[in-house]
């Protein structure tokens, strides 16, 4: 008796989940990616001429809520018209009752992978800023992401930078902007398809637990989200996780106390990771943009709110910031006394 290979499996797995595009403008090329909920494919828009990724739930004849709740996703990230986050194009059912949603297509590189080509602390920074600019915007308009981590963020190209994977969101109740409307503001939908992370041994979980189903990725969520604690979830939830994704782009770890690289971080940039990733929401920044003024102000030179500076440490910030101006008035006070030397002798 011949037993298939585990290659030859899951090509017979793929080939039976491959969804038949007939009747829509779409043409498949190939699986780019698959989760718990899901697959994404690379496929051609016919009537544009345009590659897209399309994400299909993986399952034909799904019943349940997974359907209404891709819908809700793909709506959640329509809302959102920004740089760093991914534009949907459009949303349909397949032939046999799947459905799918198409977006852009995007090639780069998963942060993980890309930050090892950036060297520079100053640059890493001005990346993670970047990231903060999408994550706040998606606050400003109701929407926590819930499962920011180094795989779910793409470098492009030209050097773009887009938070991905936005199939854990939760619409905040508060949220009355327009990106709420026509959503269930008490959705929690479930887990994006996407590549899982490999730092530090991250993957995606859903475990039901007496308050709710924890969905996330152990690390990079928060301890009230660890918890299960759903109605407790606000913008603070998704600070955390901005802290340990700092926290890696700074070291390249996940636990920044056993780092190589942590010890000679600069305090003040310490503080800013143990700030956003305090155990309680109370003592992280209140928001995204409290924490991006922190990293503004540490690389323009100036003190952090998380940080309180010793005399010494003051000192040694004045000196890297205006150096260049030191050491000219330096150069010039030793030429003077040199000068005053030789005359005098």
């Amino acid at each position: 008796m011949k037993f298939l290979s585990n290659n030859a499996l899951e090509r017979l797995r793929e080939g039976a989940e491959a969804p038949d595009l007939a009747g829509t403008r779409y043409r498949l090329l190939e699986r780019v990616a698959r989760g718990g909920m899901g697959v994404v494919y690379a496929a051609q828009d016919e009537n544009l001429q345009r590659r897209v990724a399309l994400k299909v739930l993986d399952i034909p004849g799904t019943d349940g809520d997974l359907p209404s709740r891709l819908v809700r996703e793909a709506r959640v990230l329509a809302a959102l018209e920004h740089p760093g986050i991914v534009p949907v194009h459009d949303v349909g059912t397949l032939g046999d009752g799947r459905v799918f949603y198409t977006m852009k297509f995007v090639e780069g590189r998963r942060l993980d992978k890309y930050i090892e080509s950036v060297t520079s602390i100053p640059d890493r920074l001005r990346l993670f800023l970047r990231i903060c600019d999408a994550v706040a915007f998606a606050h400003a308009h109701g929407v926590l992401h819930r499962d920011l981590k180094p795989a779910n963020i793409m470098v492009g190209p030209f050097g773009e930078v887009l938070v991905m994977d936005w199939g854990l969101a939760k619409i905040l109740r508060s949220g009355n902007s327009h990106a709420a409307r026509g959503v269930d503001p008490e959705a929690t939908i479930l887990e994006k398809p996407g590549q899982q992370a490999v730092v530090c041994a991250a993957t995606e979980i859903s475990v039901a637990t007496g308050h709710g189903t924890v969905m996330g990725t152990p690390g990079y969520m928060s301890p009230e989200q660890a918890r299960g604690d759903v109605e407790l979830l606000d913008a603070r939830s998704d600070i955390y996780s901005l802290g340990a994704l700092l926290r890696f782009i700074l070291t390249g770890y996940l636990e920044g106390v056993s780092a190589p690289r942590a010890a000679r971080l600069d305090k003040s940039l310490v503080a800013i990771c143990a700030k956003s990733t305090a155990a309680s929401p109370a003592d992280r920044y209140p928001n995204v943009q409290e924490m991006a003024l922190d990293i503004s102000r540490y690389l323009d030179g100036l003190a952090v709110g998380a940080h309180r500076e010793t005399i010494l440490e003051k000192a040694g910030r004045f000196y890297r910031r205006y150096r260049f101006f030191i050491l000219l008035i330096a150069a010039y006070l030793a030429m003077r006394v040199l000068i005053l030397l030789f005359l005098h002798r």
